[in-house]
């Protein structure tokens, strides 16, 4: 019969009683007692690990209190966000049947630090601050003079950085009074992060899924309905948003813009509901940022300098996350690291799109949003990483990428997951399917160091692990899956209908 450890805090007790037996029974399971006994200690008072007997991994003492927010500093301000119909710049009332207020003032807001609620860090608390891991194993494979580090969020509950996000979005609609929000999702990251988020504050939550993401990933699906939400396949026949594309396409794979004008339409129209999004807006990069701020504080800690970050991009909100706190160290001179944006080579709104202003979603009804675009009813093909296919690029990050503070690069899916295997066979972690397109960058980085013999520091941000992804992981390793594609015809007939604004 296997040997159990004793609690600990009936170890810490007996072990300072002379003739402890405890401390031999550590020894026979091959465990140091005054090891074991000072990392369980630490566990015990704080309920977090805050001590790795790991070198590799580092996870700083506190969560940062203040979120950044770059558009504070920047040399060019962004153009603004304009409205629908008007096409005038947007204010703040004009946002007023889809967000609480505080929110509006966040997306808005030119300061430079916004305070993060207590309340919001007691929640952060259940798994921030995260990790940032060395990854030696994945080094000594590739045979690299290149130091990799990883800021891994995949230990909150819903398994992503979503939740950075999404409890401060529940918290502030909780606060004044609303009590139903409703979101789209992709992949079923975000939707799962708003439902755990609502579930904490007694909200109503409702979520249109991607039909390609709603079938690949049943159990994200009942993950969302575990934490309460309802959960709504799109299209869909519930709005009228979604009556049209069916009605245009009965076997549409649907896309986040389609799911996106479903969810603002019911928002839109229904006075006791808000809309939450995942990314792209200010106010979701901003809440994001709590990565990148600890992660500045992790890497100063242990005296490395990253010289490449690199982090797949979608919407935009992990990545910007990441960079936006090294963005600003960057601008005042103390860093000056490659900034890179990895996208699907399926849905490739950086390295490909135009720099216009265009809906964030497909029907029209959202704001007009000067981003980089493949066109707002362009519907990328089913690439398992759902949460990457997305017509457009957040305004900020489209922002940044015009001023030539980051560079961006496209990748196929079957690189990906080749690389995900290299990640996983070495690191043990499983990758979502997002995160895979930055592991593909950084191996490319790594074997360019190794042939150069360049000692980089590469900096990697992986947003959440892949443990509802496994049919994908299936796919590759029966040869099923294809690297897949954007149409040329395809994305001059979605380019054609970017509205044409008049000055």
């Amino acid at each position: 019969m296997a040997q159990e450890l004793p609690s600990t805090p009936h170890l810490l007790h007996s072990l300072n009683k002379p003739g402890s037996r405890n401390g031999s029974k550590l020894a026979f399971l091959g465990v140091n007692p005054k090891r074991w006994c000072s990392m369980h200690q630490k566990h015990f008072f704080s309920c977090r690990v805050h001590a790795r007997a790991r070198s590799d991994v580092l996870i700083a003492g506190n969560i940062p209190k203040r979120w950044y927010n770059l558009f504070a500093d920047l040399p060019m301000k962004p153009p603004p966000a304009l409205h629908p119909k008007t096409h005038k710049p947007l204010v703040p009332e004009d946002l007023s049947a889809l967000f609480p207020d505080e929110l509006i003032m966040q997306e808005f807001s030119n300061d430079r630090f916004i305070d993060i609620p207590d309340e919001v860090i007691d929640i952060y608390g259940l798994w921030r601050p995260t990790p940032l891991i060395r990854a030696k194993r994945l080094e000594k494979l590739l045979g690299t003079p290149a130091r990799i580090y990883y800021k891994y969020e995949g230990t909150s509950p819903a398994g992503s950085h979503k939740p950075n996000t999404a409890v401060p979005q529940a918290w502030y609609n909780a606060q004044q009074g609303i009590r139903k929000v409703v979101t789209e999702t992709g992949a079923g990251q975000w939707g799962s992060a708003l439902a755990f988020a609502c579930s904490l504050f007694g909200l109503d939550c409702e979520v249109w899924q991607v039909r390609a993401s709603y079938d690949q990933k049943p159990y994200r699906k009942l993950m969302m309905q575990t934490w309460g939400a309802k959960v709504h396949a799109s299209p869909s026949n519930i709005t009228n948003a979604g009556k049209k594309i069916l009605h245009d396409d009965p076997s549409s794979p649907g896309s986040l813009g389609i799911a996106i004008s479903e969810a603002v339409e019911v928002a839109a129209t229904n006075a006791d509901t808000k809309y939450c999004l995942g990314s792209a807006l200010n106010h979701v990069l901003l809440h994001q940022t709590i990565i990148g701020e600890e992660c500045l504080k992790q890497m100063e800690e242990i005296g490395e300098t990253p010289d490449v970050i690199i982090g797949c991009a979608g919407g935009g909100s992990n990545f910007g996350g990441l960079t936006f706190p090294f963005i600003r160290e960057k601008l005042n001179g103390r860093l000056n690291p490659v900034l890179r944006a990895v996208e699907p080579a399926a849905c490739p709104s950086l390295t490909k799109g135009v720099y216009a202003y265009d809906y964030a979603d497909t029907i029209g009804m959202t704001p007009l949003m000067k981003m980089h675009t493949l066109g707002h009813d362009f519907v990328p093909d089913p690439i398992h990483a759902g949460g990457l296919r997305y017509h457009g690029m957040a305004p900020l990050i489209s922002h940044v990428y015009e001023l030539g503070f980051m560079e961006a690069i496209a990748i196929p899916q079957v690189e990906c997951f080749q690389a995900a295997l290299q990640f996983a066979r070495t690191e043990g972690l499983i990758p979502a399917p997002e995160p895979t397109h930055a592991i593909a960058a950084v191996i490319r980085e790594a074997l360019q160091c190794k042939e150069t013999g360049e000692e980089k520091v590469i900096l990697m941000a992986m947003c959440g692990h892949g443990h509802f992804d496994l049919a994908a992981y299936e796919k590759y390793l029966q040869g099923d899956m294809v690297d897949l594609s954007y149409s040329d015809e395809k994305v001059k007939l979605s380019m054609a209908n970017i509205p044409v604004l008049v000055p």
